[in-house]
Formats: structure tokens, C-alpha cells, sequence
């Protein structure tokens, strides 16, 4: 038996405007694509009404969103739950990059001039905290 994408929303990977799209809804919850598309705008440059509309529109089909077609104003909302998503494709680039080793991504990430101290301990307390709970 053949399975149609929709079949399997866990598997789909986002592309990085689907992507956006999904972060506008897993933060602000149930929109319209009115306000999907205010959001994208304010974070790049101008993308077209209907562009965003059409992606929406795709993304359903895909089962990536649902759609509440209740009232006049069409509400979309994510399918697909965030932790899951994010922890799916970073477990694919730390296969791609690392060769799936989790050590090699913290030190290229700890080595990076981005981490702040503020971060560097969260990271030492997180540490400490799962130390105890062994």
C-alpha cells in the first residue's frame, strides 16, 4: 500500500519558509494568512499576499497545517508539533554534519564565539542537573 505524504506528517521535513511559516503559529497560535503573511514581512523582506497563501495552501495538502474553514476568515494552525519537528531535523543534521555524534556538535558549538557566558552556564547547570539525576 502506497502512503501519500499527508499519511505521514511526522516525516515530512519543512523547508526553511515552511519553516517560518510554522515558527509565525507555533508562537502566536491559530491565524489567519493575513497575519502569517504581516509576521513574515516584518522579519524579511516583502513577500506577496498571495505567495504566502498559496504556501499555506501547500502546506496543508502536505498535512502540515490544519485549516478551520468554520467562519469567513480561514484559521490555520500548525499539525505538526514543534519539539518533534525541531528534534527530528536536528537529529538529521547532527547525522549529516557529525556523523551523529552529539559531543562533536557541543564542542563546535561551545567553540563558537557566539556563546555567551550567560549561555555557557546554562549549559554547566543543565549539565550538573543531569549529573544529579543519575
Amino acid at each position: 500500500m502506497m502512503l501519500f505524504k499527508k499519511d505521514k506528517p511526522a516525516d515530512n521535513v519543512p523547508t526553511k519558509t515552511e519553516m517560518d511559516v510554522l515558527q509565525v503559529l507555533w508562537q502566536y497560535g491559530p491565524s489567519t494568512v493575513r497575519f502569517v503573511h504581516d509576521k513574515l514581512n516584518e522579519q524579511k523582506e516583502a513577500v506577496i499576499y498571495t505567495s504566502t497563501l498559496k504556501l499555506m495552501q501547500v502546506m496543508k495538502e502536505k498535512g502540515m497545517l490544519e485549516r478551520d474553514e468554520t467562519n469567513m476568515k480561514h484559521i490555520y494552525s500548525a499539525a505538526l508539533e514543534e519539539d518533534k519537528v525541531k528534534g527530528n531535523m536536528l537529529g538529521r543534521f547532527v547525522d549529516s554534519m557529525y556523523n551523529g555524534s552529539a559531543s562533536s556538535l557541543m564542542v563546535a558549538l561551545l567553540g563558537n564565539d557566539k556563546t555567551s557566558e550567560e549561555e555557557l552556564q546554562k549549559i554547566k547547570e543543565l549539565l550538573n542537573n543531569m549529573d544529579k539525576g543519575k
